[in-house]
């Protein structure tokens, strides 16, 4: 039986072009580290569940986009109807990083109001050697930005799940406050179906009803 969820966060993953956002997708969703020669073409998509809180699950239904410029038009309609998003840059170069108030302005242009929810991420940490951009300058960035950082290594897989999960956390913690609209044209989330009680997986399957939302 499908596993069930409380709510389905949409989000958008942007960036350059090989800064690793589809190995990053690939690890968090799969576990596993695929070297992607190829560039994604357009957008590609990914999904998975995660618990927040006990016996509380969101799916996030995640959405890999082209860093190439010919395909600006297409990640540009994405921002609106997405709650939340990962803006990548590789650690290793300087050059992808200066391009992220790039990408950040694109976000607020065409995004809803307020959204999406931004977090930085800084990716290939592990290779510390090669380094461009210190932590203390991204972290710097982030917070003039108003935006949570975090570092990650697809490779090693050194951070993946809680740059995911935080992201998560502050639309979560988002849409609880009301901030964000649940089930609303456009607003990046969906109302799922939820058990009446959900305490493990067994009593989960007992008897669901539809979402209040």
């Amino acid at each position: 039986m499908e596993a069930i969820w409380l709510y389905q966060f949409r989000i958008i993953l942007v960036g350059d072009s090989t800064v690793g956002k589809s190995s990053l997708l690939r690890r968090f969703t799969e576990g596993r580290f695929v070297q992607v020669s190829d560039p994604t073409v357009g957008v590609d998509f990914f999904s998975r569940l995660l618990e927040l809180e006990p016996g509380k699950r969101v799916k996030l239904q995640l959405w890999d986009t082209a860093g190439q410029e010919r395909f600006r038009s297409i990640t540009q309609s994405y921002y609106r109807s997405s709650v939340g998003g990962i803006l990548v840059f590789d650690v290793t170069s300087r050059a992808t990083f200066e391009s992220c108030p790039r990408w950040l302005a694109e976000a607020r242009m065409h995004g809803q109001p307020g959204r999406p929810l931004l977090l930085l991420l800084g990716h290939k940490a592990d290779k510390a050697e090669e380094r461009q951009v210190s932590r203390q300058e991204a972290e710097a960035y982030a917070t003039a930005q108003g935006l949570p950082y975090a570092e990650a290594s697809a490779l090693s897989g050194q951070g993946v799940e809680e740059a995911f999960t935080c992201l998560a956390k502050e639309v979560y913690g988002a849409v609880k406050a009301g901030l964000v609209p649940a089930g609303g044209e456009g607003s990046g989330v969906t109302c799922g179906i939820v058990p009446s009680t959900v305490h493990s997986s067994e009593e989960a399957r007992a008897g669901l009803r539809p979402c209040a939302c």
